[in-house]
C-alpha cells in the first residue's frame, strides 16, 4: 500500500474514533511510512526538524505516543526503535522478524504463535494483555 493510502486510511480511523490526526502526527506517520525497518526517536526528530525547526524530544515523543496508542506503529523494544504497522486498522497477533545487519525488520502475524502463548500462559494463571514477539538474526540479503 502506498504512503498516500496509508494516510488516508489512518484519517478515517481517527475520524471513527474521534481522535485528531493533527499535521505534526501525520508528518511523523509519514516518515515513518516511508522507513525501512525500525527507526529511533531521535532519528525521527531530525527529520521532522527538517519541516518544522521547532521541534524537540516532547514533539516527537507525543506523536509516537498517539500514534502507538492507536495501534499505528510497532514499538521494537529490543532496538527502541518505531515502525509503522501496515494492518492498524485491525487488532493482530504481532512477531517481529529483525535482522541484526542492516537493521531490516519483517512483521509477521501468527495467531499459532499468538494462541500458544496464551494457553501457556493460562497454564500458569497468567493473562496475557499484549504481545509483540521478536527474533533477531539475518535476513536473506544479508546472509547471501
Amino acid at each position: 500500500m502506498n504512503i498516500e493510502s496509508l494516510v488516508s486510511k489512518a484519517k478515517q480511523v481517527c475520524d471513527n474514533r474521534g481522535a485528531r490526526f493533527t499535521p505534526i502526527r501525520e508528518k511523523v506517520f509519514r516518515l515513518l511510512a516511508s522507513a525501512q525497518g525500525g527507526v529511533g526517536a531521535y532519528d525521527l526528530l531530525e527529520q521532522l526538524k527538517m519541516t518544522e525547526s521547532g521541534a524537540k524530544p516532547a514533539t516527537i515523543y507525543r506523536a509516537l505516543d498517539f500514534l502507538s496508542e492507536l495501534g499505528f506503529i510497532h514499538k521494537i523494544e529490543s532496538t527502541n526503535a518505531f515502525m509503522l504497522c501496515h494492518h492498524f486498522d485491525h487488532i493482530h497477533p504481532v512477531q517481529l522478524l529483525i535482522c541484526d545487519t542492516c537493521g531490516f525488520v519483517k512483521e509477521l502475524h501468527s495467531t499459532v504463535i499468538s494462541h500458544e502463548l496464551n494457553n501457556l500462559a493460562a497454564e500458569s494463571g497468567f493473562v496475557v494483555s499484549g504481545q509483540t514477539i521478536e527474533a533477531h538474526g539475518k535476513c536473506e540479503s544479508c546472509r547471501s
